[in-house]
């Protein structure tokens, strides 16, 4: 569980950077759409919190977001908010999971079809990377709108903690 816990804290961090990152971003750069995956900055901000609260949800046996993609989050602060609340919620959720879960599975069905049976170790690690992969996106997003973007790999994470 130690390998997830420090996982997760990365996440955190590295989501932290790039909120920090877009905080002072003029509406209309933070809103536009960029042509990306999710639109723009916003829409791929959305996308992650969605994502992790998406997951948070199956690890715990609960229903899907009632609002898919994060619509519902208008603003930067609204979509950081509701990421903290998300961090909080899962923080308090992997405190009670032990090792001897980890192995445990859960029946996930996309939106896409299909029913599918993953451990948490591998929905831990799917979190995590899906929003590093999400991030990097965000990361060439803020190039495009001339703002030099945090760094926020894992090596950065354990060289300032």
């Amino acid at each position: 569980m130690n390998e997830f816990l420090e996982l997760f804290a990365y996440n955190a961090w590295a989501n932290r950077m790039i909120f920090d990152a877009v905080a002072p971003l003029p509406d209309d750069t933070y809103l536009r759409d960029l042509k990306s995956s999710h639109g723009g900055i916003h829409g791929t901000l959305a996308h992650i919190v969605w994502a992790e609260h998406l997951w948070l949800n199956r690890w715990l046996e609960q229903p899907n977001p009632a609002v898919a993609q994060g619509k519902y989050l208008h603003s930067a602060a609204e979509v950081r908010a509701r990421w903290e609340e998300v961090d909080a919620e899962r923080g308090t959720s992997l405190a009670q999971l032990g090792d001897d879960r980890l192995d445990e599975t859960r029946s996930v069905k996309p939106s896409t079809g299909g029913e599918y049976r993953h451990t948490f170790r591998q929905m831990f690690r799917h979190t995590v990377d899906h929003s590093s992969y999400h991030r990097g996106q965000v990361v060439t997003l803020l190039r495009q709108v001339g703002v030099t973007p945090p760094v926020t790999g894992l090596i950065f994470f354990y060289r300032r903690t």
